[in-house]
């Protein structure tokens, strides 16, 4: 029994301590869902080789970027999926860029094309309008 005793009380070599695991680092996804904000990124673009025309997206995105979609009213339908409710944003998107370059393209003389015809309108008056 002395012996048991000696052993509880003699000092017992310390155990190397494991090195603390380093904490997992947040995608980005993970941070902004962690944060309840929204999140949306193109994780690949696809382009078919026999025409550079056509190609895809892979977008992902969290939670609360389908929600702020809702919100915005991208949601047409009860039924509506979160990738529907995507697809319809990013082509509203894609639609607003496209109008921004040709307005611009519109907007520069050198860019013009020919065959666009300008309309122009003046008021001659009694009523009359020159078009031209």
């Amino acid at each position: 029994m002395f012996d048991n005793l000696k052993k509880i009380f003699k000092k017992q070599p310390k155990q190397p301590e494991k090195p603390a695991a380093k904490p997992k680092k947040l995608s980005a996804k993970e941070l902004a869902t962690k944060n309840n904000e929204p999140y949306i990124a193109i994780n690949k673009v696809d382009v078919d080789p026999n025409n550079i025309n056509n190609g895809s997206f892979e977008l992902d995105w969290n939670e609360k970027f389908v929600v702020n979609l809702v919100k915005a009213g991208y949601k047409l339908k009860s039924d509506d999926t979160d990738n529907e409710i995507v697809d319809r944003w990013f082509q509203t998107v894609c639609r607003n860029i496209a109008l921004e370059v040709y307005e611009q393209e519109m907007a520069d003389p050198e860019k013009r094309r020919d065959d666009i015809r300008i309309i122009r309108q003046r008021d001659i008056g009694d009523g009359r309008t020159e078009v031209s």
